[in-house]
Order: structure tokens, then C-alpha cells, then sequence
């Protein structure tokens, strides 16, 4: 598959320009703040409480068939892991982890285009989703598109710095690109 180089490019330059102007509610934005503080100790517990608010949909069915749709993922049946999130988007189209666990499910079946377009729309509704960029930066490394791939980790990592796997990939990708040998 061949991505479109402009139109990504110009996908990433406005998830970046948009990201600091999102605000989902004061938890979120302390969290988020807490996430850029240099010498965090518990970041893993406010990424995992991030997750939790993610996950949430405000509606007990919704958040339902994200449950039923994760648990099939996680038995690696994703035709039904994808049906439970189409039927999560068709009907909550607002809520962006429905979006993001249907693109995971995407990429877990190998349906690249499918998994980016839900990613984008991911980053439409949550421009923060950290999980969503690196998700995009894996896929594109796996189709060699090296370059945009390290724009969106990057975007991730503007996001989330203490991600130790988000620091790596840009390390490899930036050694990768510059010609240096790893």
C-alpha cells in the first residue's frame, strides 16, 4: 500500500498544531500536564488513568461492546473484534476509542489503510491520543515510510516523553534517516 505523502504530512502538521489547543476537562488537562513533567516517577499510573478516561464513553453499552470488542482482540479474533467496534462507532461515532480500538483491530489484521483511516479520525476527536500517533508511527515504519513514521512518534512523544518505547523508536528512526549505522 502507498501512502500519500501530502496528505499525511499535512495530516501530522495539524494533529501537531492542534494538540496543545485540545482540552477534554480539567482531569484530562492535569494529566496531561502531569505527563510533561520532566522528572515523573509514576508515569505509568497517569497513563493508565488517561487510558481509563479514554475508555470511558459515558454510556454503559457503549463502553460494552469496547469491552467485548478488546476481549476478542485480546483471543486474537479480530473479525469479531472489528464488529463489536463498528457497532461501538456506528452508534457512538463521538467517542475516539472506539475509533483507536477499532484501528488497533485494523492493524492487528494487517488492514493498514483501514487501521490509518480509523487512526485519523482517532486524532480528529482527540488530537492527545498518544497511543493513536505511535500506533500511526508503527504502521508507517512497517510500510518503510521512515520519515513520516518519526513524525508521528515524535508527535506522540510532544505528548507523552516518558514512553521508553516512543524514545526509542525515535532514536532508530532518526539514526536510520541521518545514515548512521546502528
Amino acid at each position: 500500500m502507498k501512502v500519500q505523502h501530502h496528505i499525511l504530512n499535512a495530516f501530522l502538521a495539524a494533529v501537531l498544531a492542534t494538540s496543545t489547543a485540545f482540552a477534554q476537562g480539567d482531569t484530562l488537562d492535569t494529566l496531561y500536564e502531569r505527563l510533561l513533567k520532566p522528572d515523573l516517577q509514576d508515569w505509568e499510573q497517569v497513563e493508565r488513568a488517561i487510558w481509563r478516561e479514554w475508555s470511558s464513553s459515558g454510556s454503559a453499552s457503549m463502553d460494552l461492546l469496547l469491552e467485548r470488542g478488546r476481549k476478542a482482540m485480546s483471543d486474537g479474533d479480530f473479525a469479531v473484534a472489528i464488529e463489536h467496534f463498528t457497532a461501538l462507532t456506528d452508534h457512538a461515532p463521538e467517542f475516539a476509542e472506539g475509533w483507536n480500538a477499532r484501528a488497533t483491530a485494523y492493524f492487528m489484521a494487517e488492514e493498514y489503510s483501514l487501521s490509518i483511516a480509523d487512526i485519523q479520525k482517532t486524532l480528529s476527536l482527540n488530537p492527545k491520543h498518544f497511543g493513536a500517533l505511535q500506533g500511526l508511527g508503527r504502521i508507517l515504519e512497517e510500510l518503510e515510510d521512515e520519515k513520516n513514521a518519526l513524525k508521528a512518534y515524535q508527535a506522540a512523544y510532544a505528548i507523552h516523553p516518558h514512553r521508553p518505547s516512543l524514545e526509542e523508536a525515535i532514536d532508530r528512526l532518526d539514526a536510520k534517516l541521518s545514515g548512521q549505522a546502528l
